[in-house]
């Protein structure tokens, strides 16, 4: 034993020594590769596994709590989890950082090099993914316990390249050298059903049954990575499940000459967990997709009973001690397979169960646009989960039968309220079914939820108001500010201590430095260090030359109309115009960075992402304007190019129409790091502009009444079109081929929707939107008044933290207990997860 505890010991000591030993003993006993041969890529892997080690000790002792001690759990469902890099973070996490660099450097490699070899898990898209990789962070430091389900996606969404301007996927192999962070488990593989017909019988004991028999059965294997707390012992899991063919090969066949059959249920079922979100523009493409979501809810839900079960047997326990959040529609199939499970497999009463299910289950919703609120159509249902089918119908009819007995004269409301949507074919609507089976239904910023109650869910919430609160979104500043902008993080630590890395509210404090030229002149130093940062990078990376003088203009976020990219676009041609109008125009340099990635069957948006750099190509390669105005389109935007981004940036661009962005959580990272906002009065820029000053944000542009007025009277984008002339000259140009060598064809579709229908009012907000930038870059030539409002976005950005956010969910919705879990010296081997 004592042997034991040494290993332990060293293989988890901080000091150089210790991590040298491990090192190079993980280096030859589990990679199988000498020190003199050892690539970047083993060094990365080896040092993984080493740090790897300090969290599994660490969890192994929070499995031994949480054994112990029974607590309710944190479920989260989410089809995607947008993680980051993960080595960095980990040797933060568990303090290892220093050590590391000084133990690598004496064995001849570079820390900083290795960390380049770290891929992001392909997990995520955009700010849904992102957002629940900060909470699953904010929960462990929380001390929450929790599990985070999802997919171990092969490709993820798509690894996104730029080619004569346009947008081209291809997959993102982030598997292909291993994932030296995760654990398989197939110990724990759940068998997952589809199709086949439902039964329905008397059985020996007298009791009615509902036996669903489907005709084909998928297998799905767990994976599971650890997420360590900040500054606490605690270590949660993310468990992702990766498809699999129950009866992957045909041997019959495969002698028969029939290769191609013979693996052919094994290329439909691991197609489940191959790419997220796939193109739904087709019949298949749709199939694909809820095939996924029942997968992954279907495995996540027998686990969840699993665990359950280790230390419980009363299914009326089973509120008090499983809260499952479902982040967004995705998943709410749960709903009617937890319903399935409890009422055909433990003849649990359907009333009993039902109480069991809405207890359990609580509600995010993360948009306002009826296209996102998923809808299933009833026939795909039939046909690949006919017992969901029939359950969700019973669930509808119980409760239209309450809205009838509260309404009793109102049809229309029936109609309205219903979970199937009977025309123009019948589809199952995925929000509502997912606010009736929940106890709890939220949105992410205060217009958001207050735009859900009136506007998206109001009969529900005439309803159930007690059901629907606000949990505005927040983001992890432990990545985004410590990790992502160390000097910036060191600088303020050296003013207040770093008590702000678990309370963020304690950047208040930096108010008290606002008169300090000392400390004014160490803030625009490190943000000029991290503009070089950037300027180098793209020099790199995308063949262009910035000056990090000039005004760092970002607008990153996923590529949509609603986001308002176009507007952007439109402000800089604008500003290029004027330019070549007048070479003496007084114009602040400018530089213009876009990250963005457009869905794939988003035909729109991809040609405003040609649109984007067809005319930066213009203006990056006019020699008259010198860089007064670059263009920059950051290929593959992801968290790493964050990391590079947030911090760099003077100005972040928010500027939705007002009404249309659930929260946005870009917005936070940018005024974490000191950028000050223009944008509009949606999402969470509400929040921000309240919190930072209404005179540290650049605000234009409609509000969401204001928006909502204009389309009942009937807009009309022509009317604002003909009052300004420089509207008229861009839209020209981008008509006449100006920006595309002539082909007046190419962004016809684009000038076609602005004319004649503009849904997104780009032309409304377009006078507003010039006319606040003008400002803008006169403001940023005084550095003094510049740098104070930076300071105060920094110092006032402390409500934006992740740690708040869960800390209200925990507090108002899952009431799970904090289990506080100091590092372990030994971990417990004989449990599991």
């Amino acid at each position: 034993m004592l042997a034991i505890e040494e290993m332990i010991r060293k293989r988890n000591g901080h000091n150089v020594h210790d991590l040298k030993d491990a090192f190079v003993e993980n280096l030859y006993y589990r990679r199988g590769q000498a020190i003199q041969t050892a690539t970047p890529n083993d060094a990365y892997i080896t040092l993984a596994y080493t740090i790897r080690d300090f969290l599994v000790d660490r969890w192994q002792k929070s499995v031994q709590a949480l054994y112990e001690n029974n607590p309710k759990f944190v479920y989260y469902l989410s089809a995607e989890y947008l993680l980051g890099p993960q080595l960095k973070r980990n040797m933060l996490y568990t303090n290892t950082l220093e050590a590391a660099r000084d133990a690598l450097a004496e064995l001849g490699f570079d820390v900083e090099e290795i960390m380049e070899e770290d891929v992001e898990p392909g997990l995520g898209n955009g700010g849904l993914g992102r957002l629940v990789a900060c909470f699953l962070d904010s929960m462990a430091t929380l001390d929450i316990p929790s599990v985070g389900y999802g997919i171990r996606y092969q490709y993820g969404i798509f690894k996104q390249s730029i080619r004569d301007g346009w947008q081209e996927e291809a997959p993102d192999n982030w598997l292909l050298r291993g994932n030296p962070w995760e654990f398989e488990q197939p110990d724990n593989i759940v068998e997952v059903g589809f199709g086949g017909q439902t039964y329905r019988y008397t059985d020996d004991m007298g009791r009615f049954v509902v036996r669903w028999t489907p005709d084909r059965y998928i297998l799905g294997k767990p994976y599971h990575m650890l997420i360590p707390g900040y500054r606490t012992g605690t270590v949660n899991m993310l468990r992702l499940w990766s498809a699999q063919a129950s009866n992957d090969f045909d041997i019959q066949l495969f002698n028969e000459g029939d290769y191609i059959r013979a693996v052919e249920e094994k290329t439909l079922s691991e197609s489940l967990s191959k790419v997220l979100y796939p193109n739904d523009n087709t019949p298949a493409g749709r199939e694909l997709r809820l095939r996924q979501q029942y997968f992954f809810v279907a495995c996540s839900i027998r686990d969840i009973i699993r665990r359950f079960r280790i230390r419980n047997l009363d299914w009326d326990l089973f509120p008090e001690k499983v809260a499952i959040q479902l982040n967004d529609t995705h998943p709410v199939i749960a709903i009617p397979e937890l319903m399935r499970v409890l009422v055909d497999e433990s003849f649990v009463p359907w009333d009993e169960a039902w109480d069991v299910t809405q207890r359990t289950f609580a509600y995010t919703c993360h948009t306002l646009l009826p296209e996102a609120l998923e809808k299933w159509p009833v026939h795909l249902f039939e046909r690949l989960l006919p017992r969901h089918l029939e359950i969700i119908y019973e669930i509808n009819e119980r409760f239209l039968e309450g809205v009838r007995h509260r309404s009793p004269d109102d049809p229309a409301r029936v109609i309205r309220m219903s979970l199937i949507e009977e025309t123009p074919e019948k589809q199952i609507r995925m929000a509502y079914l997912a606010t009736v089976g929940s106890h709890s239904v939220n949105g992410v910023a205060a217009l958001h939820t207050d735009l859900l109650k009136k506007r998206v869910l109001n009969d529900f919430y005439a309803f159930w108001p007690e059901r629907f609160s606000n949990k505005t979104n927040g983001v992890n500043h432990r990545r985004f500010l410590q990790l992502a902008n160390p000097g910036l993080s060191d600088l303020i630590t050296s003013r207040i201590g770093d008590g702000w890395l678990t309370d963020l509210e304690q950047l208040r404090r930096l108010e008290e430095y606002l008169d300090d030229a000392s400390f004014k002149k160490d803030w625009r130093s490190q943000k000029m260090l991290n503009k070089r940062r950037l300027a180098d990078y793209t020099d790199r990376h995308e063949g262009l030359i910035v000056n990090p003088t000039s005004l760092f203009d970002v607008m990153a976020k996923r590529l949509h109309e609603y986001k308002r990219q176009q507007l952007k676009v439109l402000h800089i041609i604008t500003l290029y115009n004027r330019l070549k109008k007048d070479p003496s125009y007084p114009l602040t340099p400018r530089t213009f960075f876009f990250g963005a990635k457009a869905a794939p069957g988003y035909r729109m948006a991809k040609l405003i992402i040609k649109l984007i750099n067809s005319v930066g190509a213009v203006i990056n390669n006019d020699q008259t304007i010198g860089d007064r105005l670059r263009v920059v389109f950051l290929q593959n935007f992801n968290v790493a190019i964050g990391e590079r981004v947030y911090p760099a940036a003077d100005v972040s661009e928010q500027i939705s129409l007002a009404g249309k962005e659930a929260s946005g959580t870009g917005n936070m990272k940018f005024a974490l790091n000191g950028a000050l906002t223009i944008g509009t009065l949606d999402g969470a820029n509400i929040e921000i502009r309240e919190r930072v000053g209404a005179e540290n944000f650049y605000l234009f542009g409609l509000t969401a009444e204001e928006v909502f007025a204009l389309q009942r009277q009937g807009y009309d984008p022509r009317t604002y079109l003909n009052a300004n002339q420089e509207l008229q000259t861009a839209i020209r140009q981008i008509a006449d081929g100006t920006y595309s060598e002539g082909d007046a064809a190419l962004f016809k579709p684009l000038t076609d929707a602005w004319l004649n229908e503009d849904r997104f009012m780009t032309f409304a907000d377009y006078a507003s939107y010039v006319h606040t930038q003008d400002r803008l870059e006169k403001d940023f030539l005084d550095e003094e008044a510049w740098t104070r409002k930076s300071i105060l976005n920094t110092a006032r950005s402390g409500y934006f933290a992740a740690d708040r956010t869960i800390h209200e969910y925990n507090r108002d919705i899952w009431h799970a207990p904090h289990l506080r879990v100091a590092p372990p010296a030994s971990p417990n081997t004989s449990l599991v997860p």
